[in-house]
């Protein structure tokens, strides 16, 4: 009974050795990310960034950590009290539990669900909305609750067009093992197959983990701070610490997706990744340092009347791929034309009002000249 039983209890002690080192290295990446945006910003905006607190204020994002800590934590007294602690729990579970099943290297993973893979990635990644909601509604506060159901109606959306991507990207390759997608880029990243599967996923992406510009329903200025209004110390330090996971695991997938993964020359696969992930990763912060926050309206709108019509495109350019036997280079054309449509109508409707005014400028200038004569 025990030497059969032997086996599954080396099996569990490996497997548990395999997740306390992926918590430790996410934990160590989320004080990496912390600093590098601090300090890409700081650049952006013509500032340091934290410089003080060791060399290059390496250290900075720890001091952070123990602030967070350390500082009181207060629970309001009409709060769900269940509701109010599990929901961080399972915003930050969620976040973990994507990670069981990315690949860093062909033989660095947790565990290779092979071609559940990619179908895992997508039902997990969901389940952080209820605890976002759960979060809102639990802490009996009206801004909660509104920034709650906020972050329900945004992932929800953009959630559409991100399946949407696996879908396609299933379709392309006929499989959901992440390794073998990634073997399949070579020597072509699908980057240049599917340019517009690299924007909608990366776009999707951004909105998923609340990145600016689509970080509304935490919208300091409108809601004071969406469903983590009422926590802190400890408890909001585990929100934050499920965004930069789920930011590094969305540019890890871009990576693996469409950039080849750990594919590259003389580095070893596990630098070429993390070279690649950083540089997404850096383009996300760049973006926060550029583009103003969107209204909630065209949040939603853009998400509905753009990213959901275009992954449905995605799809049927995907099948129309794969049913005649298309060279690769097809399909990017059909996926530039779609980019390049789109485009053209975002131009135009974004452009609508100054030529509005340039119009009426020129009937005032022209009845100018009317009455002078």
């Amino acid at each position: 009974m025990i030497a059969s039983t032997g086996p599954y209890f080396q099996d569990a002690i490996s497997t548990l050795i395999s997740l306390l080192t992926l918590f430790s290295f996410l934990a160590v990446t989320v004080l990496s990310l912390v600093w590098l945006e601090r300090k890409a910003l700081g650049r952006l905006q013509l500032r340091l960034g934290p410089t003080r607190t060791g060399p290059f204020g390496l250290l900075q994002p720890i001091a952070d950590a123990v602030k967070l800590v350390l500082k009181e934590d207060i629970v309001p007294n009409e709060a769900e009290k269940v509701i109010f602690w599990v929901a961080p729990i399972i915003v930050v579970i969620s976040a973990f539990m994507l990670w069981v099943t990315i690949p860093l290297t062909p033989s660095i993973v947790v565990q290779n669900l092979e071609n559940m893979g990619l179908f895992y990635v997508g039902a997990v990644g969901v389940i952080g909305i209820l605890g976002l909601v759960l979060a809102g509604w639990g802490s009996a506060n009206k801004y909660g609750v509104i920034g709650g159901l906020r972050a329900a109606a945004q992932l929800i959306s953009y959630e559409i067009p991100l399946i949407m991507v696996f879908v396609s990207i299933a379709i392309v390759t006929q499989t959901f093992n992440l390794v073998e997608i990634v073997n399949l880029q070579s020597p072509v990243p699908f980057i240049l197959v599917l340019p517009l599967g690299f924007v909608l996923f990366f776009v999707s992406g951004l909105a998923e983990v609340g990145r600016t510009p689509f970080d509304i329903y935490f919208a300091e200025s409108e809601i004071v701070g969406g469903p983590f209004v009422e926590y802190s110390g400890a408890h909001w330090a585990v929100f934050f610490l499920s965004e930069y996971i789920n930011t590094f695991a969305i540019a890890t997938l871009t990576v693996l997706l469409f950039l080849g993964g750990w594919s590259g020359p003389f580095l070893p696969s596990i630098v070429w990744l993390l070279i690649k992930i950083y540089a997404v990763i850096l383009l996300i912060f760049w973006i926060r340092g550029t583009l103003p926050r969107l209204r909630i309206d065209q949040l939603m709108a853009f998400a509905w009347k753009v990213m959901v019509p275009l992954s449905f495109y995605l799809v049927v350019c995907c099948s129309i791929y794969v049913f005649y036997g298309l060279p690769w280079w097809a399909l990017t054309v059909m996926s530039i034309f779609g980019l390049g449509v789109v485009g053209v109508i975002i131009y135009q409707y974004i452009t609508a009002p100054a030529r509005k005014v340039a119009e009426v400028r020129e009937r005032l200038r022209l009845l100018q000249m009317s009455q002078e004569e």
